[in-house]
């Protein structure tokens, strides 16, 4: 039996019991017909591109509508319904923001940030040469239009990546994958493919004669002399490359057999918990290498997210101190003691210092966490207790929203911490850390962080530490803006608040 039939009768047999087989098998043609992912990216881009430019044409007749025509700077909107959306649309896509299947989160935040930026200082230009006289007047209702039109985008963007989230999980959305190599780094790859989120559906390895030819449950259906025969019998749309396993020589050879083949492909960089805006693909001789942007919070980069956490605390704190007040006045007269409530943290470099927040306990709460002890929740060092009896009426409430943090901007403007970073740790905390959490401490910690919106209470110590270096390693200003924004979401739905 040659290596086409074997790998078909492999694609006919029933799948195992528990998991559901999404291939089709055309008996006329002897091949396994592909689901089309390709094609359902297209489509579900094309309605991205619709909800884009309604997202626009909204904004446009809303800011539109609030303010005068004479104060908007023009009298007739019927042409900027037309052509701005286009334009709209043109740079979006010039930003590859449609590119659904190869778009991070992270990635499409940033972004959709610089094409609304460059949107708005292309019509800024154009208006400033047809009509200098109304230049002045026009700036504020093109900012208040970009500004709106900038929210709706990225709140329909995200309700599209939780509808595209459902239909992978539903296996409605997913590369029908091939890894090329049978090593340690191939069956890695298998494993992380085969979480129902992943966008992928492993179907098997395929041997090569670099690296190990062991390979731990993961089947492994052919050789690489065959795999554009394995293509075709499996209905593969995306061929997933382990670095390690192949050569440059077979590189070769893959190449050559995709280029005859309609597929995606994708090759591991083996490099984890970089983010991708990190990695540029640059030439050196007659190779190709991924070149890795240095990312350290020190000069000019400390210096800018220092600038940027002022701005923010300062605009915010003017913004709500009426609900200070509010918040203020709950406290007191709902239980005894003060307003806020002062604790030594641990900061950056390991140096302590003193953390404001409203009081959510009743007085002299320190003193009974002993006997809770037992009833820690949490894993490693930290402390976390559902429906602990220490917390007040409006101190639940408090903590539901997540508004007893709010004075923490204080520490912000002191210079204690920053909007995002790690969250502080208490000093018993640290002394049992192990050597690795440590690092954590390299940076100021942050009144938001990376875990907080992957889980915040609900994740586990070691995981909460591997979140907060990835963002150490990764830091940006852009990046530090996403968080803010997933932060607002996990507040308002309380996602591991307690």
């Amino acid at each position: 039996m040659g290596r086409t039939e074997e790998a078909l009768e492999f694609a006919k047999a029933p799948p195992p019991e528990g998991q559901v087989d999404f291939l089709v098998i055309d008996e006329q043609r002897e091949k396994v017909v592909a689901p089309g992912t390709a094609l359902r990216y297209r489509n579900l881009a094309f309605l991205v591109a619709l909800t884009d430019v309604l997202s626009l044409v909204a904004a446009i007749i809303l800011t539109w509508v609030v303010r005068s025509p004479s104060a908007s700077g023009f009298r007739n909107p019927v042409a900027w319904l037309v052509v701005a959306p286009a334009v709209w649309v043109g740079i979006f896509a010039l930003f590859r923001l449609y590119s659904l299947s190869q778009l991070p989160a992270t990635q499409e935040f940033r972004r959709v940030l610089m094409a609304t930026a460059l949107a708005l200082v292309i019509f800024l230009a154009h208006r400033l040469v047809s009509r200098p006289d109304a230049a002045v007047v026009y700036r504020g209702w093109a900012l208040a239009t970009w500004t709106v039109a900038l929210l709706l985008v990225l709140a329909t963007r995200q309700a599209w990546h939780r509808h595209m989230g459902r239909l992978r999980k539903a296996g409605r959305l997913c590369w029908r994958t091939v890894i090329v190599g049978a090593n340690q780094e191939a069956v890695k790859i298998a494993e992380s493919l085969q979480k129902r989120t992943s966008g992928f559906t492993p179907v098997g390895l395929v041997r090569t004669n670099h690296g190990q030819s062991s390979w731990d449950g993961v089947p492994a259906i052919g050789d690489l002399d065959d795999l554009s025969s394995l293509i075709d019998a499996y209905g593969v749309e995306c061929v997933f490359v382990a670095s390690s396993a192949v050569g440059p020589e077979q590189m070769t050879q893959i190449t050559r057999h995709l280029g005859r083949s309609n597929v995606e492909i994708r090759v591991s960089a083996n490099m984890t918990n970089i983010l991708s805006s990190r990695l540029t693909v640059e030439p050196v001789g007659n190779l190709l290498a991924l070149s890795l942007r240095p990312v350290r919070l020190s000069g000019l980069e400390a210096a800018a997210k220092r600038a940027f956490d002022l701005s923010v605390a300062i605009v915010v704190l003017v913004l709500v101190a009426p609900v200070w007040l509010v918040l203020a006045l709950l406290i007191k007269l709902t239980s005894r003691g003060p307003v806020l409530y002062r604790q030594q943290r641990i900061g950056r470099g390991g140096r302590p210092f003193t953390m404001f927040k409203f009081r959510t306990m009743v007085r002299g709460a320190d003193l009974l966490l002993a006997q809770l002890a037992d009833r820690n929740e949490a894993s490693g060092p930290m402390f976390k207790v559902r429906n602990d009896p220490r917390v007040t009426p409006a101190g639940r409430w408090l903590r539901q929203w997540s508004l007893d943090e709010l004075p923490q901007l204080l520490n912000v403007l002191l210079g204690d911490m920053s909007l995002v970073g790690p969250r502080p740790p208490l000093s018993n905390e640290v002394e049992k850390y192990e050597a690795w959490h440590r690092d954590r401490l390299q940076v100021r910690p942050g009144l938001t962080g990376v875990w907080q919106v992957g889980g915040r209470s609900d994740l586990g110590f070691d995981d909460c530490v591997r979140l907060d270096l990835f963002y150490i390693e990764n830091w940006s200003i852009p990046y530090d803006l996403f968080i803010i924004a997933k932060t607002v979401p996990a507040v308002l739905f309380h996602r591991g608040a307690y």
